[in-house]
């Protein structure tokens, strides 16, 4: 009799027939791979630690967080004729949690086998491994059929059962297969999934919680991610991670300062670039325009050009306090605008260049 794997064989969860190993578990150990490579361990050990002594008083939300991590991080095969099931996690305190929940709900005996690091793997992995009472304990846990057919997505009673329930459950796959990355412009919760089915039940449960959540296919595995910061902290402390979830939030807030400060200096020089640029280009129009209007030029409009002249890089408001009398910024722009004006229709006059000639790209890269 075929053991009915949690990591089907069927093309429906792989999209691919499998071939000795099941390629979905071989997929699942390559996203873990994928995983370790870019994952701040730290930051996602300290939310699995704890998450990990968590307490949960009702029953049905420690059967669904139980069937989460087996869904997540386990599957059956058929060893030496007897049908085992097997977890391999990455945290000890998770295992012990685990098996201690195994134990003390379902009576069973948890046999716990440390694998050392080796290849890309630089920690130990945790596998637990039950042999005795297999098909029953899976039953029970809603991850196969009365049929004894595999559950490919979660198990019903919970997708239909109570809020404490899909928080166990998201709490238990975060415990299996989830990873949380420093605040930032890329942070992200994320889950690596069994199959695409497991993953849209967990989309299903993040939105019953009131968070949204999407799946993610990244070379052949299956993701289930959150991007948006106050979604990531809600869940943490649907989870039960509230001392992450805070410390999570005061990186975050005080990287989004430093970012905004950023971006109001930068927005601030950009200003002060334009302005100047501006200044400098309204002297060489007005240098140019006294040129062409000679003797001719207004005693008014002269002073307010000889200002703009001789404080190229001053503001309006600066030229106004420069005058004797003081003038406002609107009467200083107003003067020195219909200077260049008259100077302009007078180089039309005459057939010459206006005063936008004196205008060049080396002045402006100079200011």
């Amino acid at each position: 009799m075929t053991p009915p794997n949690w990591l089907p064989r069927s093309r429906a969860c792989t999209g691919r027939p499998g071939v000795g190993e099941p390629p979905t578990r071989l997929v699942r150990i390559t996203g873990q791979l994928e995983r370790k490579a870019v994952a701040p361990v730290a930051l996602t050990a300290r939310v699995k630690d704890e998450l990990a002594k968590v307490v949960v008083p009702r029953q049905s939300a420690r059967v669904a967080e139980t069937a989460a991590l087996l869904r997540f991080a386990g599957q059956m095969q058929v060893i030496a004729g007897r049908l085992v099931l097997e977890a391999e996690l990455d945290s000890g305190d998770v295992a012990r949690r685990l098996a201690e929940s195994l134990t003390e709900m379902y009576g069973v005996e948890v046999h716990e086998h440390t694998i050392s690091p080796g290849g890309a793997s630089k920690n130990s992995r945790h596998l637990l491994r039950v042999t005795e009472g297999t098909r029953d304990l899976s039953r029970r846990l809603g991850l196969v059929t009365r049929s004894g057919h595999p559950v490919v997505g979660l198990p019903p009673q919970v997708i239909s059962g109570t809020v404490a329930d899909n928080e166990a459950a998201w709490r238990g796959a975060f415990l299996a297969q989830g990873f949380l990355t420093e605040p930032g412009r890329s942070s992200a919760l994320e889950v690596v999934c069994p199959c695409q089915e497991a993953a849209l039940a967990l989309v299903g449960a993040a939105r019953r919680l009131g968070i949204a959540a999407r799946t993610k296919e990244t070379r052949g595995t299956d993701r289930v991610v959150i991007r948006d910061g106050d979604a990531i902290g809600a869940l943490l402390t649907r989870m039960g991670a509230q001392q992450v979830r805070l410390e999570w939030e005061d990186k975050r807030l005080r990287r989004e300062s430093r970012s905004t400060a950023n971006r109001l200096a930068n927005f601030d020089d950009a200003n002060l670039r334009r302005s100047a640029r501006a200044a400098v280009a309204a002297a060489a129009r007005v240098e140019r325009a006294m040129q062409i209007l000679g003797d001719d030029v207004p005693e008014h409009l002269a002073e307010a050009g000889q200002l703009r002249v001789a404080h190229r890089q001053a503001s309006l408001e600066e030229l106004g306090r420069l005058a004797d009398p003081q003038m406002t910024k609107d009467a200083v722009a107003g003067r020195i605008r219909r200077l260049l004006s008259m100077a302009d229709k007078r180089a039309e006059e005459l057939g010459l260049s206006d005063t936008n000639e004196a205008v060049t790209d080396d002045l402006l890269e100079g200011a």
